[in-house]
């Protein structure tokens, strides 16, 4: 084979893989014109015509459409340029299959309806800067300049853990932003919230707090955190001889005994700042971020609260 020989359509079509059709289609559009005509009006191809063809075949099953090939043939366009430019495409299209596939694997294990399916699909197609755009509309409303109890360290605070999914979500990340897109939109939650937040970026004291003094409290959230970073639930029997302690040393401070009435009296003082709506937010934030263990922005109210009441009850 040299620069000389001339390939028929047929030819062209055995030695690229590319049917006749397609090839007669490149040649009308002016992609690979014929190099000339037989005096029966037949087509013929050269070299270069073979090999303009190879990589148009390359770049089409690339996924280019045929205008960026036919700048790559006129050499408006480097291959580089535009192997770059899909590539980047690809990975847009990967991470969307990525997303639907998660979605997917929620709705056949939650068994969604219709309109939780709907819901799901369009919440989860939002773009990243969408999607903090909508947290940063909760934050701003809640917690912004206008509102009420308005506190830039609060704010900080918050926003340190603004959730967002990555670009392949488990099917369990799927469904905490799911649920937490919806709980920021209601505005009941906002108010729980704002209600909230200053306890637990500790610009809010409740009184047992005030009147137990910073080292019994330090001690007590030392405790806590040491109980939920070893997986110990409130309700389980473990629990019992960390709050044994704790009621001790709060009894003696208050001078009170040590008994069931003074820990329901005990978990009612703690109940302000805990708010199960604001502490399910906590949890979704740190499932989405996709951490098992939740971080100290959970204050020790709820779990402090429930071992109070499970050791009264037992």
């Amino acid at each position: 084979m040299d620069g000389a020989t001339l390939y028929s359509i047929g030819e062209l079509s055995r030695r690229t893989g590319l049917s006749v059709t397609t090839i007669r289609f490149y040649s009308d559009s002016g992609v690979v014109a014929p190099t000339r005509r037989t005096p029966a009006g037949y087509r013929l191809y050269d070299l270069d015509a073979l090999l303009r063809l190879e990589l148009v075949r390359t770049l089409r099953e690339l996924g280019m459409d045929l205008a960026t090939v036919r700048q790559v043939l006129n050499r408006e366009l480097t291959v580089a340029e535009v192997a770059a430019a899909h590539a980047d495409a690809v990975d847009v299209q990967i991470r969307l299959l990525q997303l639907r596939r998660s979605v997917l694997r929620v709705v056949a294990k939650r068994g969604s309806d219709p309109e939780e399916t709907k819901l799901m699909h369009r919440l989860t197609q939002l773009s990243g800067d969408e999607r903090r755009r909508l947290i940063d509309d909760f934050l701003d409303g809640t917690f912004g300049t206008e509102a009420v109890g308005a506190d830039p360290v609060i704010l900080a605070m918050i926003r340190s853990a603004t959730p967002d999914l990555p670009d392949d979500p488990s099917p369990e990340q799927v469904a905490a932003w799911v649920e937490l897109a919806e709980l920021v939109g209601d505005p009941d939650f906002r108010t729980r919230m704002r209600r909230a937040a200053p306890y637990q970026a500790g610009r809010r004291t409740l009184d047992i707090e005030a009147r137990a003094g910073d080292e019994l409290m330090e001690f007590t959230r030392q405790k806590v955190a040491e109980a939920r970073e070893a997986g110990i639930d409130p309700l389980d029997d473990r629990a019992a001889p960390i709050v044994d302690d704790l009621v001790r040393r709060f009894a003696e401070v208050f001078d009170r005994a040590p008994d069931p009435e003074f820990r329901t009296w005990m978990a009612r003082q703690f109940e302000p700042a805990h708010d199960p709506r604001v502490e399910r937010y906590w949890r979704l934030v740190w499932a989405v971020r996709g951490r098992q263990v939740v971080p100290g922005l959970l204050p020790i109210h709820p779990w402090l609260i429930q071992a109070l009441r499970s050791s009264h009850d037992a």
